[in-house]
């Protein structure tokens, strides 16, 4: 955390420490309950320890954000609530200033993620849902795109399939309300951007496009299952050809330990001459005594909160609906 977006000018002034009123310690750090006016203009209301924020509180930036949730150490550490500028808010979990693990994002346009979360992004279990249409994705997201095992769920039908980079890929079949299914898979397939191509080379975009099979009655076929069997057992057998190869790889050191040749003449001589280490340095293991802290020292401020930061994905409805029909 930083002291940007702050207007005062601590080469010229000295250091302006805010303003603060609450209990202090032996040493005159603040410590226990307390507010402070940072330098930046935040605003600050709730426990500190040995001069930093721990325990409860809510911060108050100056652009409007409020996060209302636990502190450890000047960072947010445990469950909170973050009300971005743009009107998105984010409640849960927190670790080391990070959104990390279970926490519900409401996003400006009314969209919904509710799931696991892994360093800010998208990461793990979760289910997003679109407002306008009522849409839902359930299934796995990898760095805040969706990966691997996923259900798309529509008004009237449902996708299930395998999801590379945040796009279907693979097999998997649609599911109708009607009462049928088709199988098929996604191929991924370059297009052209549309608009003005005056450069050399068209730039392409590769999309998802779906190649119909079969339909038939429903069934409890899950092409996703299907392939997370596939490649847990493809895996399965690279591991078990490496344990082989390091199996035949021992027994070959062990039957060529015997056939050495002694080593003539200066080797043994040669092998204790270097067999002392170097002396340890003296006093490396000695730390530096920890800096005793100065009493009133100036309170660390937040990173402004710019928006909502998570960015909500595009919606795959309208494409989806086009290709099921």
């Amino acid at each position: 955390m930083s002291d940007l977006g702050s207007d005062y000018d601590e080469e010229e002034h000295g250091p302006y420490l805010g303003e603060y009123e609450g209990e202090r310690n032996a040493k005159e750090e603040r410590h226990g309950k307390g507010k402070a006016t940072l330098p930046n203009g935040d605003m600050y209301d709730g426990s500190y320890e040995h001069g930093k924020r721990h325990g409860g509180g809510v911060y108050k930036f100056k652009n409007g954000a409020r996060y209302i949730g636990d502190y450890k150490q000047n960072k947010k550490h445990g469950s909170g609530k973050f009300i971005y500028p743009d009107g998105s808010i984010y409640e849960g979990s927190w670790v080391d200033d990070q959104r990390h693990g279970y926490g519900v994002y409401t996003y400006p346009n009314g969209d919904m993620y509710e799931g696991e979360w892994q360093s800010h992004l998208r990461h793990g279990q979760g289910v997003y849902t679109y407002k306008d249409t009522g849409s839902k994705y359930v299934g796995s997201w990898v760095s805040g795109k969706r990966e691997g095992a996923g259900e798309l769920i529509h008004a009237n039908h449902r996708y299930q399939g395998m999801w590379v980079a945040d796009q279907p890929q693979g097999k998997g079949k649609y599911v109708f309300d009607i009462g049928c299914e088709q199988h098929g898979q996604y191929v991924p397939v370059e297009q052209p951007l549309s608009g003005d191509q005056e450069e050399e080379e068209a730039q392409t975009v590769t999309v998802p496009k779906w190649r119909a099979g079969a339909i038939q009655a429903v069934s409890q076929y899950n092409p996703a299952e299907e392939a997370i069997a596939a490649q847990q057992q493809a895996e399965e057998g690279e591991q078990a050809e490496g344990e082989e190869g390091a199996e035949g790889a021992e027994g070959d050191e062990a039957a060529g330990e015997g056939a050495e040749p002694a080593a003539e003449g200066g080797e043994g001589e040669q092998a204790a001459e270097g067999d002392g280490a170097a002396p340890a340095a003296e006093g490396e293991g000695d730390a530096a005594p920890a800096a005793e802290g100065d009493g009133e020292t100036q309170e660390q401020t937040e990173e402004p909160a710019e928006g909502g930061e998570e960015q909500a994905p595009v919606s795959p409805v309208a494409e989806e609906t086009e290709e099921a029909e």
